[in-house]
């Protein structure tokens, strides 16, 4: 019967240290420091066209407070590899187009590690909006 407590106290925690290691991971300011040379995020509306991770509401939820309401966009010239994109002439991603505010940005700025992972740059889609991209640097 004791050898069962380790186990049992194991799955307990689980859950909390994989909420703490996300939170640590993509959200927390301690892991993550906005380069000097990145200007300020604009005040305003924002669109962002999205490709992987952030396809889902859970994340988009957990990454910036809440799911919106996206619209499927595509964006041409590139494939994806992976979680990245690489140009291609014939190529077209699908993804999302989310509109968040300043706030939000730059907690999408955080979790995709801005200036260090990824650089954010604008892109026109193939309906001819244009939208801020992450794309590896």
């Amino acid at each position: 019967m004791h050898k069962r407590y380790p186990i049992m106290a194991a799955l307990a925690l689980s859950p909390l240290l994989l909420v703490g290691y996300l939170w640590l991971t993509m959200l927390s300011p301690l892991t993550y420091d906005r380069p000097d040379h990145l200007p300020p995020v604009a005040e305003g509306e924002h669109r962002v066209f999205v490709y992987g991770t952030l396809r889902y509401p859970l994340v988009r939820w957990w990454v910036y407070g809440r799911s919106g309401s996206p619209e499927p966009a595509q964006l041409e010239g590139f494939q994806r590899d992976g979680l990245d994109l690489e140009p291609s002439r014939d190529g077209v991603v699908e993804g999302l187009l989310l509109r968040v505010d300043h706030h939000e940005l730059t907690r999408l700025d955080r979790y995709e590690r801005l200036g260090v992972r990824y650089e954010r740059v604008a892109k026109r889609l193939a309906d001819g909006q244009t939208a801020w991209v992450y794309l590896r640097l």
